[in-house]
């Protein structure tokens, strides 16, 4: 049962929760205000697509300005590899370093020890919770499908 301040989104039998304390974006990232930056990382959506994360490389340095979209990253799980982009424009300020020795907590504590990044100066579309579960409702069963394989369905 969720608690008054998260939501669930059932991905099948499994829990994608969504703390209402941040806002998301449509590239499965969570954003937070963290004093003077805001925090970036996974949402419990994207880690439960993704499953174990193994490696993460970050294209861009500390100090950087992004734009939108851009790509900043590349990412190795068990289900796949990809490239990651930007959720939104502004500079990079700091990367968790600690993930780069071993990304476990991104799949253990997404929202918390599994942050990514901070950024400053940020523009861009941020959602809340209710708006983030509304897109993953709305785009769920193609999603499925687009696991399974089957994307001309």
């Amino acid at each position: 049962m969720p608690s008054a301040d998260e939501l669930i989104f059932w991905m099948g039998k499994f829990a994608a929760v969504l703390p209402r304390d941040r806002g998301y974006c449509r590239n499965h990232m969570w954003c937070q205000r963290h004093g003077d930056y805001w925090r970036y990382g996974f949402s419990s959506y994207a880690v439960r697509l993704m499953q174990d994360v193994y490696f993460l490389d970050w294209h861009v340095s500390e100090g950087d300005l992004v734009h939108y979209l851009q790509h900043i990253g590349h990412i190795e799980t068990s289900k796949a590899t990809a490239d990651l982009f930007a959720p939104s424009a502004g500079r990079l300020v700091r990367f968790n370093q600690a993930l780069l020795q071993d990304p476990s907590p991104i799949n253990l504590d997404n929202y918390g020890a599994g942050w990514l990044f901070e950024m400053s100066e940020i523009q861009g579309e941020c959602w809340d919770a209710e708006q983030y579960k509304a897109y993953l409702e709305a785009t769920w069963e193609e999603t499925q499908r687009t696991l399974k394989g089957d994307i001309n369905r």
